[in-house]
C-alpha cells in the first residue's frame, strides 16, 4: 500500500478513490485529525499550538505569511511521507478548496521537486471525462506497490 498525497488535499472524493484502490490517502483530514487528537492543542477551533508556525519554517521562509507556514506545518510532513501524488488542476470548489493560493503554489512546487511519481489530471467537465478521470487514477494507482516488495 503506497502513501499517496492528494491535491487538493481537502478532496474527500479523491481521498476515497485512493482508498478504494488499496492505498493510503494523505490529505488535510489526516493532518488535521492528528492535531485534534493530540494532547496539548488548546486553541479550538484553530487546532494549532504556538509551535506549528515554527515547524512551518522548514517549508517556507520567515517572510512568507504565517498562514502559509501554518498550513505547511500540516502539509509539509505529509508530502515528505508521500510515496506518490495525485494532482487535480482546475478543480471545482466543491471538489476540495485549499483556501490559500500561495500555499497551493508552494505545495505544487514541493511535490514536483520531490521526485515521487505524480499523476496530474484536469478536473473533468462532463461524464465522459469523469470516466476517463477515474480510469487514469486507477491505472496510476495500480502501478504503485500495494505491499512490501510488490510492484
Amino acid at each position: 500500500m503506497a502513501k499517496v498525497f492528494i491535491y487538493p488535499a481537502t478532496s474527500l472524493i479523491l481521498s476515497d478513490l485512493v482508498a478504494r484502490f488499496g492505498h493510503k490517502p494523505l490529505g488535510a483530514a489526516l493532518g488535521i485529525r492528528e492535531r485534534i487528537q493530540t494532547a496539548g492543542v488548546d486553541s479550538p477551533p484553530l487546532q494549532i499550538t504556538p509551535e506549528e508556525p515554527k515547524r512551518g519554517l522548514k517549508y517556507a521562509a520567515v517572510e512568507v505569511p504565517s498562514g502559509v507556514r501554518g498550513r505547511m506545518a500540516i502539509y509539509g510532513p505529509l508530502i515528505e511521507e508521500a510515496e506518490a501524488a495525485i494532482i487535480v488542476t482546475d478543480a471545482d470548489l466543491a471538489f476540495g478548496c485549499m483556501g490559500c493560493a500561495r500555499t497551493d503554489e508552494l505545495i505544487l512546487f514541493t511535490l514536483r521537486q520531490s521526485g515521487i511519481p505524480i499523476l496530474e489530471l484536469k478536473y473533468p467537465s462532463d461524464e465522459e471525462e469523469g470516466i476517463q478521470f477515474v480510469a487514469a487514477v486507477r491505472k496510476f494507482l495500480d502501478g504503485l506497490p500495494k505491499e512490501e516488495g510488490e510492484a
